[in-house]
């Protein structure tokens, strides 16, 4: 028999001996088999390679001090050791049986056993008997060897033809869809004052997405989301509006256009040309209603509508981590900027420009203070991010405005079960145009002032693992020019059916609408169902 045939009789004895004691182990014939653990300390593969320098041969499997003759495998080692010489212990003289065996162990190994048996093979020391053994094993494996190599040919035509007809090698796909059955109703829908809301009209009403997600680097994303809807608001007033709301006639339109990346190892970059966000960039910490598709059924507890919904649409960002609990994010948006004409543009338009710190000292407690200075072109002014009235939205009658919005977001986690969440806004709006806008007393109004608070609590797995019962509230932003204060309630379960759809029934109330006490107050109720793939 020629030494490449003994070589290759050597490999198959050692890896059939190999895999049959990793066989045992999984099997519990070990009796340690349950305490495996992986070992990186140094010299790793010490105790195969016999051409290490930290210690000896062992010549006996009584040198390694973890190795006992009630180890299941401990005939075997001893014949390698004793045998074949071609197992060394680790420097402490332990073989460290129950760890996990790499591959460069493995290989260490094979290559000690190869050259101990070629040493064997040149001085007679192998017998006819070891031949016939290797020839057994041979036959024994030859069915195994045969299958396991079908399953291999197997894989690669199952690889080359999802290589061929894949979508793409860099961008995936995911979707969304939304179903939403729900009334808006009151006690004396007459009472409710220019907001045109008809009791018992039931509205079932859809929006869809796709997200077409491309990595170049694996680190950063490029987003193309298609959005279509056909929501329609009940009746004339903001503080119903659902906080999914979309109409675009279900046509699909591009409903965002942005790209993130990494600069270095502290800094994310944020560049976008359509409905990139504050709240894409800003941290919200409102973790189980801030989202459109599963979080608040209402627009104004998803978020702060005063720094977190400012204008926004094309425009440049970044997040700066300035420690492991601290970082900074800052922004420039503008929502005009595709205009080339006069009063448009990037910088001639509206725009958002701001920063916010937020502090994160533990994984159960978060903080963020935000500020934003803001501009409004004439007639397109909406101070409250389509969540107030019209007398607080737009205090000046569509007149150009600029404003101060400051803004401290909060999330606290109370018990694994259990968080609270809360935010407040101010803002400082002035009238860039005061001429012919009559406020009180027929003084014209140059400056307004509005606030917002909101908070919510939420209760984790209530019912089944994932399911989430919050109860929220707070006040739409409000301006000194209202006559009384609005409030709205939300109470809502969020019940996932599988990973892919889930549900999420609730109720929600707006006490004294449109910041007036003389309309009644007005409840909607809502049936959301979220599809996601």
């Amino acid at each position: 028999m020629t030494l490449m045939s003994w070589k290759r009789l050597s490999a198959i004895a050692l890896a059939s001996s190999l895999s049959f004691a990793m066989a045992g182990e999984a099997s519990g014939n070990d009796n340690h088999s349950q305490n495996i653990v992986t070992d990186n300390s140094p010299s790793a593969i010490d105790f195969l390679s016999s051409s290490d320098n930290q210690l000896g041969q062992v010549t006996s499997v009584s040198q390694l001090s973890d190795v006992s003759p009630t180890d299941w495998a401990y005939e075997a080692l001893r014949s390698l050791v004793e045998r074949y010489g071609c197992i060394v212990g680790y420097p402490d003289r332990t073989f460290r049986g129950n760890r996990a065996l790499s591959r460069f162990e493995f290989a260490a190994g094979l290559n000690a056993c190869m050259q101990s048996i070629e040493r064997l093979i040149g001085t007679g020391g192998v017998t006819e008997e070891d031949i016939a053994a290797l020839r057994r094993l041979i036959a024994e494996f030859e069915t195994e060897l045969a299958t396991l190599g079908a399953r291999v040919d197997n894989l690669e035509g199952r690889v080359a033809f999802l290589e061929d007809h894949q979508f793409s090698t860099t961008t995936k796909l995911s979707g969304e869809v939304i179903f939403t059955l729900a009334n808006a109703f009151n006690n004396n829908p007459d009472s409710f004052q220019g907001t045109g809301v008809d009791r018992d009209q039931t509205m079932f009403a859809n929006r869809a997405r796709l997200n077409f997600d491309t990595s170049f680097t694996g680190r950063d994303r490029l987003r193309v989301r298609l959005q279509a809807g056909n929501f329609e608001r009940f009746g004339n007033t903001n503080m119903l509006r659902l906080g999914h709301d979309a109409n675009t006639g279900n046509s699909f339109e591009i409903d965002t256009l942005a790209y993130r990346f990494p600069v270095g190892d502290a800094v994310t970059a944020h560049i976008g040309t359509n409905a990139l966000g504050v709240d894409n960039i800003f941290d919200v910490h409102n973790p189980f209603l801030a989202s459109g598709s599963t979080g608040s059924l209402t627009r104004f507890l998803r978020r702060d509508p005063l720094t977190l919904r400012a204008p926004g649409g094309a425009g440049v960002g970044a997040n700066i981590r300035l420690s492991d609990s601290l970082k900074f994010n800052a922004l420039y948006l503008a929502n005009d900027a595709s205009n080339p004409q006069s009063g448009g543009g990037l910088f001639n338009g509206g725009y958002s420009a701001g920063a916010q710190l937020s502090f994160t000292p533990s994984r159960n407690l978060a903080l963020a203070f935000s500020y934003l200075r803001t501009y409004e072109t004439e007639n397109s002014v909406n101070l409250a991010g389509g969540t107030s009235s019209a007398n607080s939205a737009n205090p000046f009658g569509g007149r150009p405005t600029s404003a101060d919005r400051f803004g401290l977001q909060g999330n606290f986690r109370i018990s694994p079960r259990v968080n609270l969440a809360a935010s407040g806004g101010y803002v400082s709006a002035n009238n860039l145009d005061p001429v012919g806008v009559v406020g009180v007393n027929n003084t014209a109004r140059t400056d307004a002032d509005l606030w917002t608070w909101a908070a919510n609590l939420s209760f984790v797995d209530v019912g089944k693992e994932g399911a989430v019962l919050s109860l929220g509230g707070g006040m739409p932003p409000r301006s000194q020019f209202e006559r009384d204060t609005s409030y709205i309630v939300e109470l809502q379960y969020r019940y996932p059916i599988n990973r892919n759809i889930t549900i999420t029934p609730g109720l929600y109330a707006v006490f004294n609408p449109n910041h007036d006490s003389r309309n009644d107050t007005v409840y909607v109720g809502a049936l959301r169902t979220t599809f996601s793939f």
